[in-house]
C-alpha cells in the first residue's frame, strides 16, 4: 500500500512539474481575424502612398490580443490607438488603447489585451443609459508638430493622453459605419 502510494504520488509529482514545460496550445486556424487599417482621408495627400495597418485580432478565450502593425507612416514618430464609433469624424465615444512609435523605416507594432469584439461597446450617458457600439479602430499623431513634420495639418484634436494629438493617418473606414471590424468577431 505504501509503494503503490509512493508510486501515485511520484506520478502526480511529475505531471505537475512538465505541465511548466509543456508549451502553450496555439489558437487553432480560424480563431484569429485580419483586416487592414486604411489612410484616413485627411492625412492622404500627406502619407506615403502604400502607407496602411494591419491589425489580427486572437482569441485568447475570455479575452482577445489585438496585434496591430503599421507600414510606410512618418519614420520615428509616436501615434495613439483608439478603439471608435465611426470610422471617420466625430470619431466619439473612443476608448484610448495605447501608443506606438514607428522605427527608421516607418514600421511600428502595438499589441493590446482586452474585449475586441461584438460585444466592445461605451455607456453614454443619460437617463437611461445607451450602450454605443465601438467596432471601429483609429490611429493619430500623437503630436500635431510631427503631423506638420510630416506634411500633414498641424489640426489639433484630442487623441492622446495629453489631449493634445495630431490627425487621425489610419482607420477601419473600408469598413461599412455600422459594421466594423471588431463587430464581426464573436
Amino acid at each position: 500500500m505504501k509503494r503503490s502510494l509512493l508510486s501515485a504520488s511520484l506520478a502526480f509529482a511529475v505531471a505537475l512539474g512538465s505541465i511548466g514545460i509543456v508549451p502553450l496550445a496555439k489558437a487553432a486556424a480560424g480563431d484569429s481575424f485580419v483586416f487592414n487599417m486604411v489612410k484616413s482621408a485627411g492625412a492622404v495627400p500627406c502619407l506615403n502612398a502604400t502607407a496602411f495597418g494591419r491589425v489580427t485580432i486572437s482569441d485568447l478565450g475570455p479575452v482577445q490580443n489585438m496585434h496591430v502593425e503599421v507600414f510606410k507612416l512618418p519614420a520615428n514618430t509616436e501615434f495613439t490607438l483608439f478603439v471608435i464609433t465611426t470610422p471617420n469624424a466625430p470619431f466619439v465615444p473612443a476608448w484610448y488603447q495605447g501608443d506606438l512609435t514607428t522605427n527608421a523605416v516607418g514600421r511600428g507594432i502595438l499589441d493590446v489585451t482586452g474585449i475586441f469584439s461584438d460585444e466592445t461597446f461605451i455607456l453614454n450617458p443619460g437617463v437611461p443609459a445607451v450602450p454605443v457600439e465601438t467596432h471601429h479602430l483609429g490611429l493619430w499623431f500623437a503630436d500635431p508638430a510631427d503631423a506638420v513634420n510630416a506634411g500633414c495639418p498641424g489640426t489639433v484634436t484630442p487623441f492622446d493622453g495629453d489631449h493634445n494629438a495630431g490627425i487621425q493617418v489610419l482607420n477601419t473606414s473600408n469598413f461599412a459605419i455600422a459594421n466594423g471590424p471588431l463587430g464581426r468577431i464573436q
